[in-house]
């Protein structure tokens, strides 16, 4: 057996909601709306399929229902903050390697946006 792909699924009451947050803020684009379901991808990346189970989400944070990896933290820290976006943990360099900030969607979920720390 190949895993192909590790999809997260969560519950919302309105995918159009969804869509400003995870396509017009994230970048992220719709691959299969089906108007109860709404799934968006990073079109043209690839990564192996990955899914985390943690106890805490690291210094002490909550655990968030997604990771993010964008290639320019800063820049969408910015632009969550001038759209208004709850920012439920600052910006930060973590020790193991990643910047990083929380943020909140708009159905309560928190999301992890990072970037990997180039090695010096």
């Amino acid at each position: 057996m190949t895993v192909r792909r590790i999809v997260p699924n969560l519950q919302v009451t309105d995918p159009l909601q969804a869509h400003r947050f995870y396509a017009d803020l994230l970048g992220l684009e719709v691959v299969m709306d089906h108007g109860w379901i709404v799934t968006f991808a990073a079109v043209g990346r690839s990564a192996m399929p990955q899914v985390s189970f943690a106890t805490e989400g690291g210094s002490g944070t909550p655990v968030p229902a997604l990771s993010i990896e964008v290639d320019d933290v800063d820049a969408t820290y910015h632009r969550a903050e001038a759209a208004g976006v709850e920012i439920v943990y600052d910006i930060t360099d973590e020790s193991w390697g990643v910047r990083r900030f929380f943020l909140r969607d708009p159905f309560g979920n928190i999301v992890n946006v990072l970037s990997h720390r180039e090695r010096a």
